[in-house]
């Protein structure tokens, strides 16, 4: 069997195997929630797809070193923490250990490491304080402090844009997140440090440019410096975050060290409903409790969630949940059968029967492709 899993890297768009540069221990950082509220499915798909091929990774034998953040301090979080009447640290707190309480019907193994935004201040005014140092941010005259765009030549690069689709995309991230943009140089210029408000309360820190809080893109920059070093092996996230988020990470890290920070990237598409965007408002952002109150399983939302390969947009229904429930009593009924004929086999670590699943699993993690060649071995017995 291949010795080693194959991944699509959005920046070289090819297909390449995911080894560890330091050949031993796959290292490996995906963005976590911003918690300001329950993670809904959309969410999840993505933080399934990372935990199956952490999980083809390891049973490949090698190691790995998961790195998965949490968001803690942003406009949503200080906004509705306010909403709510509690503090920052409280509110987060809460959210966070209900995204814990999912992620474990879910059954995901846990990151070995997550840090969490307000708990690396220091290091992300350490990281800012470089870069002014080095000529690619700079300081606005509200204390505000923003990258320069034009100093990190290959910007764009993941994101495969060019400067007038960048600009546009800019300035759609901007309308929607900053109300402060006219103080930049550039509309292609993001925040790293944004300077305090009235309406962040006292949600603020003390920083060379005066009190504020750190932008959103540098959070996950800062703790992967901290935790994986300035070369790492892969990065992780949905399909939303190439840009501007992804893309900014690149140009804040590599500007601020001499590294080529992540070597392999990877990224997991939206999950529709009904044929559908998710949207709040119409009334389709499902959580796992949502979903319970129907009457089904977090092991049924997780089968749905890696029926369709992960670089493709999934449909999600409740047909394709009565579905998964048909097929994971299958799949419960053929273990039964299996272990009674032979025990070693079950618990083997050795494909055997499914090598045809194994090979497949691992071009690509076409998880789809697997389950269907073991279906197939399943309906030949």
């Amino acid at each position: 069997m291949p010795a080693h899993l194959t991944l699509h890297d959005t920046l070289t768009r090819t297909d390449r195997e995911v080894t560890p540069l330091d050949g031993q221990t796959l290292r490996f950082y995906c963005c976590g929630p911003t918690v300001y509220g329950p993670a809904h499915i959309g969410n999840f798909r993505t933080f399934v797809a990372q935990d199956v091929m952490r999980r083809v990774v390891e049973a490949s034998g090698t190691p790995t070193l998961h790195v998965r953040n949490i968001t803690d301090v942003d406009d949503k979080t200080i906004r509705d923490s306010q909403k709510a009447g509690q503090s920052l640290i409280d509110f987060t707190q809460g959210w966070t250990a209900k995204f814990h309480t999912d992620c474990d019907a879910l059954n995901l193994l846990h990151p070995h490491i997550e840090p969490s935004a307000v708990a690396h201040i220091p290091q992300q005014v350490a990281m800012i304080e470089k870069l002014v140092a080095g000529g690619h941010a700079y300081a606005a005259a509200d204390g505000s402090v923003y990258f320069r765009v034009s100093s990190f030549k290959d910007y764009g690069k993941l994101s495969h844009l060019e400067d007038r689709e960048l600009l546009l995309g800019a300035s759609e991230a901007a309308s929607a997140t900053d109300s402060d943009e006219y103080t930049k140089d550039s509309l292609t210029d993001f925040a790293l440090w944004k300077a305090r408000k009235p309406e962040d309360g006292e949600n603020f820190w003390p920083s060379p440019w005066g009190e504020g809080r750190p932008g959103w893109h540098l959070e996950c920059s800062a703790m992967i410096l901290e935790y994986l070093g300035e070369d790492f092996d892969l990065h992780s996230g949905g399909v939303d975050l190439i840009f501007p988020h992804h893309e900014n990470e690149i140009a804040q890290s590599c500007c601020s060290t001499h590294g080529k920070f992540a070597h392999h990237w990877m990224h997991v598409a939206h999950l529709m409903v009904d044929g559908g965007k998710m949207s709040k408002s119409i009334g389709n952002l499902y959580t796992l409790e949502d979903l319970a109150k129907r009457g089904y399983s977090a092991a049924e939302v997780r089968y749905v969630l890696i029926s369709g390969h992960y670089s493709a947009p999934l449909n999600f229904t409740m047909h394709s949940l009565d579905s998964a429930r048909q097929a994971l009593q299958k799949l419960a009924k053929a273990d039964k059968a299996l272990s009674s004929v032979s025990p070693t086999l079950q618990h083997s670590n050795t494909p055997g029967l499914f090598q045809d699943a194994w090979d497949t699993l691992l071009k690509d993690l076409n998880v789809p492709g697997a389950l269907g060649s073991i279906f197939g071995t399943l309906n030949k017995l």
